[in-house]
């Protein structure tokens, strides 16, 4: 049913049925109220702004006599289905909005787009049993406002997971649950940092955060990766009283690499030295396909510089937005007060089945299953990829994470490629674009997750690569 405009002025010139006409009147023609759509009632909706019913059958029954409303009895009124708004409206002219592109549009997912789990094989009908459960088990408890920090069941089940997996040592105390990776960073940075810090970032790096710290004000400085991760020798060479660094130790973003354990000790004995800070986000350490997946850069913390993220979003369902962020325990109260004014939650009922779901042994399991799927559904891309693109791509392989790297050669160009990939449905993004200081490497970072057959991996590639120039003609 529609929803009506409130904003009435009892002691305008125009009559108050008048002005309840004109606004009816006004979303038909503007296309927000559409033909067949039920309106409210003349008692609810005299309830509802608190004036006589004869004022507002005033106004509808003038409307119904010009033709704008219809009475339908027992069913109630409607907008009359002879209409068509588009056509009422008097012609004028109009702008298309131009708006800048979005992270997250709320579209379906597309072809090789990265970042996605595999959403085919997501367990829905267990997922589905636990919420239901869930919420007829909840009481007044889900009702109230929320716990600042999360919900302790999940705060609960992070840590022993994180303890389990992870190498990390820390209580449900020190556990902060956010909605979404960039909620946790708002966190941290309105805890701890302001405009003007200086900032460490991995370059190329994490567009999304890099984006975030700039609009932020953090002071950020690239620090060149190489194939032992962030180079700390150039962070202290560049920057070296920065107030804080953000790094990607397990699986860089995006080149995939590692940050090795002498630049690990490096990292932290810097962040000791100058009382700095280190944002680890540890966002697909899960997904190894050689070894085991390694252990994280808090878990070798002794002195308490880690501030520690990660999130659902790549193991589970990125709409469930549930993140976490782990604290050094004299920071509690402080990222608490802050918290509780930022209104930064995750719904309780998402949190209570995320809690149970890892609870009960089955997120153990899912992680296993998908680690298997991953590793056969990479291998599907990248020998439908080496098939179809052979001398034009050289895939740099890593032995974890959700996407592959395709190296280019200087003929040809990234961002070109990548907005002909897009044009075809296939969001692929340019290696070029997450460069910031140095001479950006050319590439394309494409997903691997959701190819889910050798057909649609092949369907897939041969459509990326009508996305590069013929032989021939590059550049």
């Amino acid at each position: 049913m529609a929803k009506f405009d409130s904003n009435l002025q009892a002691h305008a010139e125009v009559p108050v049925y008048r002005q309840i006409y004109l606004r009816f009147r006004h979303s038909i023609e503007d296309g927000r109220l559409l033909p067949g759509e039920r309106v409210p009632s003349v008692r609810a909706l005299a309830a509802e702004l608190n004036l006589a019913r004869g004022t507002v059958e005033s106004a509808y029954q003038l409307l119904v006599g010009e033709g704008y409303l219809q009475t339908r009895g027992p069913a109630g009124t409607v907008v009359s289905t002879l209409l068509k708004p588009a056509s009422l409206a008097d012609p004028v002219e109009t702008t298309r909005l131009q708006r800048d592109p979005l992270m997250h549009s709320g579209a379906l997912p597309q072809p090789l787009q990265l970042g996605l789990p595999a959403m085919d094989v997501f367990p829905r009908k267990l997922w589905n049993r636990l919420v239901g459960k869930e919420l007829r088990a909840s009481g007044i408890h889900s009702l109230i406002y929320p716990d600042t920090q999360g919900h302790h069941a999940l705060r609960t089940a992070v840590a022993g997971y994180l303890g389990i997996s992870r190498g990390v040592r820390c209580t449900p105390d020190q556990l902060f649950i956010c909605a979404g990776y960039g909620a946790a960073l708002d966190l941290i940075f309105r805890s701890l940092l302001t405009k003007g810090d200086g900032c460490w970032f991995e370059d190329p790096g994490y567009l999304m955060a890099r984006h975030f710290l700039q609009k932020a004000g953090a002071d950020l400085t690239p620090i060149p990766v190489d194939g032992e991760g962030l180079n700390v020798d150039a962070g202290i060479r560049l920057a070296d009283n920065a107030r804080f660094a953000v790094v990607t130790p397990s699986h860089q973003s995006p080149l995939g690499v590692s940050l090795s354990l002498p630049r690990r000790q490096a990292l932290l004995e810097w962040a000791t030295r100058q009382n700095s800070w280190i944002i680890e986000d540890d966002y697909d350490s899960e997904y190894r396909y050689q070894g085991h997946p390694l252990p994280a850069l808090k878990s070798i913390d002794k002195h308490d510089r880690v501030l520690y993220t990660g999130t659902f979003s790549k193991v589970l369902a990125p709409g469930l937005r549930l993140s976490y962020l782990v604290v050094p325990e004299a920071l509690i109260a402080r990222f608490t007060r802050v918290a509780d004014v930022m209104q930064n939650h995750s719904p309780y009922l998402f949190q209570a089945t995320t809690a149970a779901f890892i609870r009960d042994g089955h997120f153990a399991r899912h992680l296993k299953k998908m680690r298997s799927l991953y590793a056969l559904r990479r291998t599907l891309l990248m020998t439908a990829l080496e098939r179809r693109l052979a001398g034009r791509i050289k895939i740099d392989s890593r032995p974890g994470g959700m996407h592959l790297l395709l190296r280019l050669g200087d003929d040809l160009d990234d961002q070109t490629i990548a907005t002909s990939a897009r044009e075809l449905g296939l969001p692929v993004q340019p290696l070029s674009s997450a460069y910031q200081g140095a001479a950006p490497e050319k590439g394309l970072l494409v997903g691997f997750t959701n190819v889910s057959s050798p057909e649609l991996a092949a369907q897939w590639v041969d459509r990326l690569a009508m996305a590069f120039p013929p032989q021939g003609n590059q550049g």
